[in-house]
């Protein structure tokens, strides 16, 4: 009789061993797709880690789906570049051969810091170019250089007229000419003086001829 009992509880222990082995070592088809938190957009290429199974590695296709063998409670691991690293825990109890999930992966926004470029190599050089370097004119100069004669006289001569010159200049001439409507020009072939002068000048031009022979 004791013999009995013992042989039924080795036979009951070794089959709720046999039953836990069997669920440890249980493989499941584990699927997926990997995609943004924020544009729902696919992330491509991310690397997943089975991180309880020798940190064996897998990577998802262009499209962000990926799909291998893992085990019910196993910890997956998803890293991407841009993207923060993200933790997936199977679920422990899986009755199915197969399991899917939707892994969102959220970027991450690194702040560098500023960098700035100098186009020297070395301060001995900076104070060469330094000391060498022409220094500007300020505001005063500048002012001076721009109304000096010669600039506005090469202005004048460059420069087109802007609508303001010559609407100026078409008012004084309408100005001038309603001025002068009413004044009447003299004809010179009318003019008994302007005969008198032409008359003088052939005069002494006939007289200087004549002195010379």
């Amino acid at each position: 009789m004791k013999y009995s009992f013992a042989i039924i509880l080795l036979l009951f222990v070794s089959s709720a061993f046999a039953q836990r082995i069997y669920k440890e070592k249980k493989l499941i088809q584990f699927s997926g797709l990997i995609t943004d938190v924020d544009s729902n957009g696919v992330v491509p290429y991310v690397t997943v880690t089975n991180l309880s199974y020798n940190d064996q590695k897998y990577a998802a296709n262009y499209k962000g789906f990926f799909s291998f063998i893992a085990h019910p409670g196993d910890s997956i691991l998803y890293t991407a570049v841009g993207y923060k690293d993200f933790v997936y825990v199977l679920p422990p109890e899986i009755e199915d051969s197969k399991y899917t999930a939707m892994i969102r992966l959220k970027s991450e926004i690194i702040n560098l810091p500023m960098v700035r470029v100098y186009p020297w190599a070395t301060v001995e050089e900076f104070t060469r170019e330094f000391l060498a370097m022409k220094v500007a004119d300020d505001d005063y100069v500048i002012a001076a250089k721009n109304l000096s004669q010669h600039s506005l006289s090469g202005m004048i001569r460059t420069l087109p007229r802007d609508g303001g010159e010559i609407s100026n200049s078409n008012y004084r001439m309408n100005h001038d000419r309603s001025l002068n409507k009413n004044m009447v020009q003299t004809n010179p072939l009318l003019n008994p003086f302007a005969w008198g002068k032409l008359m003088q000048t052939i005069f002494k031009g006939d007289q200087s001829r004549s002195a010379d022979n």
